[in-house]
């Protein structure tokens, strides 16, 4: 590794962006932060009806959450490459509009993959949104502020979360789970006449060099082959596909050192180790908790019973607390050394995580709301500090794929959490009934899930250790 931060914060360009568009452009991509998060937690808490409605057994119910994570994994960073070459506005607007009509659609279908297409459909929409948003908030962002404005749209992001599982409970006992996705699509279209409205067109970023295709097409074969190999273990097929996304994965970094103008910008990862480790760190942290609220959803409405208004009420105590605590700990990244934030905020979330595996049928609520307000707290101190270290490790021009390379972090870990649950379910519990069918077998599969989670955790706390200084 070179230096820990070779390149120095660019400084904030006041004459790029009038103040009061600067406010707006703030404003709408804190509401587009907030938007994705939405639909992510309120899904958890409407999968139950869901899959009661289509008769699906609990791997294809997974398959739900899971088709959005891959599409949206997948495809961040060549749109965060293309944003950064063509332009942010244009690539975010058609992302919210994809994503607003994947919802429509969804919340009309009667068919099982159908609604397991669109939900990938989904996923390219929110690709787009993930790599322009904290690119965008980051380039009308002075460095002196900068974890100040991201811890509050980190709180946005958890404001998403802690509403989902309410909110998303609420409608769901209410007025079905469709409901969901048409406020989703309601919300689309606010963000998209704001942005039409008061937000003008940027100009881009890289001006040289043309698009690596074949670099796009390596990475995104290479990636859908590990990603879905990994979430298909362990038969034979799984094994083969793996291997073969291995095999492309290596052919694509090999292009990409050639490449004169590559979608993944190597340097960064060899010669910024505050970028490296702190992307590092983001994948480990979503690894170990992203299929948190998914367990927990089962948990607490087919093992205690709950209703899913209920238990979407009690969810919400996590979200609530990082959404407190995330614009302090940004604040306190712009005073100290982001990386030991980070560090204690991933030794809070292990410790919460230790301590579910010993959950059960008769475990009390007020067991459960403690552990959830430890992972609040540990989220809160790890996502706004982590996110402060990668942006401002990175020049201007770069701010596009940095952000894509986070976000593909964060949904890469997001995969890989759910592909351990998946694999887990495909080895403790039959294929056939759902949870709720088999309380026993599923406590089995959660506890094992928890006690990966945090073992993940601990390592990931050396990762954040390992970035070096940032200032």
């Amino acid at each position: 590794m070179g230096l820990c931060y070779p390149v120095p914060v660019m400084e904030f360009d006041t004459h790029a962006v009038d103040p009061s568009e600067q406010r707006a452009t703030i404003v709408i991509a804190i509401v587009a932060s907030f938007l994705t998060p939405f639909m992510g937690s309120a899904i958890n808490i409407a999968l139950p009806s869901i899959g009661a409605e289509f008769h699906m057994d609990a791997i294809t119910l997974s398959w739900v959450a899971t088709i959005y994570l891959l599409t949206a994994s997948v495809l961040l960073i060549p749109f965060g490459k293309w944003a950064d070459m063509h332009g942010r506005k244009a690539v975010f607007l058609t992302g919210t509009f994809v994503y607003s009509l994947a919802s429509l659609g969804i919340s009309l279908v009667f068919s099982t993959w159908l609604l397991i297409v669109l939900r990938g459909l989904q996923g390219v929409g929110a690709a787009m949104i993930f790599a322009t948003g904290m690119a965008i908030l980051t380039s009308v962002t002075p460095p002196s502020r900068r974890g100040r404005i991201l811890g509050v749209n980190v709180a946005a992001v958890y404001l998403g979360l802690s509403l989902g599982p309410s909110l998303g409970g609420v409608l769901t006992q209410q007025l079905g789970w469709r409901s969901l996705f048409l406020l989703n699509v309601l919300m689309g279209t606010v963000i998209i006449v704001l942005v039409l409205t008061r937000v003008r067109g940027d100009k881009p970023e890289v001006k040289h060099g043309s698009f690596d295709w074949l670099g796009s097409v390596l990475y995104c074969s290479s990636f859908v082959a590990l990603l879905h190999g990994v979430s298909c273990l362990p038969s034979r097929y799984a094994l083969f596909e793996t291997a073969v996304g291995a095999l492309l994965f290596g052919v694509f970094l090999r292009f990409e050192a050639q490449s004169a103008n590559p979608i993944v910008e190597l340097s960064l990862f060899k010669n910024n180790t505050v970028y490296a480790f702190s992307n590092l760190a983001a994948l480990i942290n979503y690894a170990a908790t992203a299929a948190v609220a998914f367990l927990l959803s089962l948990y607490l409405q087919d093992v205690l019973g709950m209703s899913p208004q209920n238990a979407g009420i009690l969810l919400v105590v996590q979200p609530a607390v990082m959404a407190l605590l995330s614009p302090i700990a940004g604040a306190l990244s712009d005073r100290m050394e982001p990386g030991r934030v980070a560090s204690l905020g991933m030794a809070l979330i292990a410790i919460a995580l230790a301590s579910f595996t010993v959950a059960g049928n008769d475990t009390s609520i007020r067991f459960v709301i403690v552990d959830l307000l430890l992972l609040g707290a540990g989220f809160a101190l790890f996502s706004s500090p982590n996110t402060n270290a990668v942006m401002s490790s990175v020049e201007r021009r770069s701010y596009g794929i940095a952000s894509a390379t986070l976000g593909t972090m964060r949904l890469t870990g997001q995969m890989l959490s759910m592909a351990i649950v998946m694999l887990i379910f495909a080895l403790k519990m039959e294929s056939g009934p759902p949870p709720a069918q088999q309380t026993e077998a599923f406590l089995v599969s959660m506890r094992i899930g928890f006690a990966v989670f945090s073992v993940l955790c601990v390592g990931g706390i050396f990762a954040s250790l390992a970035r070096g200084r940032l200032r």
